[in-house]
């Protein structure tokens, strides 16, 4: 490769979009929203106070170390399920990952507003066969989570 090869790079949208598409048993949706990246950033992550009110599955989420962009985090449900999160979180950017669940949330500046996306999904053995059966089940979690957030930017 030498230095006049062309370069394309995907924004995090786009590079979340592709992760959705690429992995079953996922829920993906993302929405324009009318405020600016920096004030939507500061909300989403916020990741300890934001996942529970996103996610009903999550009763609490806690940071248990970080180092630079990469945090490790406990989540617990409202049953009392415990799952270790490794965490990638970085302006724009955020991709979880426990042994079955997979998360992730991403935006961009777009126009006076802000492109966000917003990922959930499953990682267990056999989700490929069953991605068809449960797409219907799974595809509105994400815009759920979606208006959720959304709801806490208010106007």
């Amino acid at each position: 490769m030498n230095e006049s090869w062309p370069v394309a790079e995907l924004d995090a949208v786009r590079r979340l979009r592709v992760v959705a598409r690429t992995t079953p048993g996922t829920s993906y949706a993302e929405h324009l929203l009318d405020a600016p990246f920096d004030r939507v950033w500061a909300l989403a992550s916020d990741l300890e106070h934001q996942l529970p009110l996103l996610i009903t599955d999550i009763k609490s989420f806690t940071v248990t170390s970080a180092a630079g962009e990469r945090l490790e985090a406990r989540a617990r449900s409202p049953f009392g399920l415990r799952a270790r999160f490794d965490v990638v979180l970085r302006p724009g950017w955020c991709l979880m990952q426990s042994r079955f669940v997979l998360g992730g949330m991403a935006a961009v500046p777009e126009g006076e507003g802000t492109r966000f996306a917003f990922l959930g999904g499953l990682r267990v053995p056999g989700i490929r066969l069953a991605d068809r059966a449960l797409h219907s089940l799974l595809e509105p979690l994400g815009g759920r989570a979606l208006r959720r957030f959304t709801d806490q930017l208010g106007p």
